[in-house]
């Protein structure tokens, strides 16, 4: 019988765990402290910025936001991460993305304090996670990290499962095919030079699209009781849609996502839950 995931209500479930931790930690001193900084006004960015300003509130959080005219210059940029990374009411960072075009985004990620990257996007972090050290103080990426928790809380079986992933990004791909080999999965990752897609995904136990292309994934593609998570988020006649054809991947799904309202409302969740980790390395 299908199984529709409802992502949503699981990161309620998630901000409930999170409020009596937040509670706890006041007690011992302090909230936990949230930076979000904004450069420009894309609307897509001011519109997750406000929804991250607006549930940090609602766990109770310390939580500031730095909205930056479209022109700040590199330096200018960097500097603001500088004070951040030495504010002590400060446990996280989040730089939201993409940003301008005159901005090298990655000399703004490597200059965030590791140990306040709670987007997990460091190179520290990476190479932690890259490199299998479990053991060691890490952030992981908020959207591979979200799709663990919900294969884990829908008690989906990892464990030597055939885990197809396909988009190979930084942010999504190539951090959760490493999550899910640390899971023992049997892991292969598709991509845009992937020969037959089809051949591959029809294979999958476990199937994740992260391209980014509107129902590139279709029913003949998958196989019967496969595990469907789908993280694209397209814009098509207006409304917004996954990377899966839904409606004819879920004849043979026996788990799938929707688009909206399965892996977005995780990947928020993910962003508080690593921030009151940092909390707890930093504090008081």
């Amino acid at each position: 019988m299908l199984k529709i995931i409802n992502g949503k209500e699981i990161a309620q479930k998630i901000y409930s765990e999170l409020r009596e931790e937040v509670k706890i930690l006041e007690k011992e001193g302090r909230a936990p402290g949230l930076a979000v900084v904004l450069v420009g006004s894309d609307p897509a960015s001011q519109t997750y910025v406000r929804s991250k300003e607006r549930i940090a509130g609602e766990l109770g959080f310390f939580s500031k936001v730095f909205r930056e005219k479209e022109d700040i210059s590199q330096q200018e940029l960097q500097d603001l991460i500088k004070r951040l990374n030495q504010d002590r009411e400060i446990d996280g960072i989040l730089v939201q993305l993409p940003l301008p075009e005159h901005i090298d985004e990655k000399t703004i990620i490597e200059a965030i304090d590791p140990y306040k990257d709670v987007d997990g996007f460091h190179p520290l972090n990476t190479g932690r996670l890259f490199s299998g050290q479990r053991d060691s103080f890490r952030f992981e990426a908020c959207t591979p990290l979200g799709i663990m928790e919900l294969l884990e809380r829908e008690g989906i079986e990892i464990e030597g499962k055939k885990a197809v992933v396909v988009g190979r990004s930084n942010i999504v791909g190539k951090p959760l095919a490493h999550l899910l080999l640390e899971r023992n999965a049997t892991v292969t990752i598709c991509h845009s030079r992937t020969r037959d897609l089809a051949k591959e995904t029809r294979e999958a136990d476990i199937l994740i699209a992260a391209v980014g292309k509107a129902a590139l994934i279709t029913g003949d593609m998958v196989k019967d009781g496969v595990v469907a998570i789908d993280v694209g988020i397209n814009r098509v006649d207006g409304k917004l849609t996954g990377d899966l054809d839904f409606d004819s991947v879920k004849e043979k799904a026996a788990c799938i996502t929707p688009v909206p309202g399965g892996v977005g409302p995780m990947t928020i969740a993910m962003l508080m839950k690593n921030t009151i980790k940092a909390r707890k390395y930093h504090g008081v």
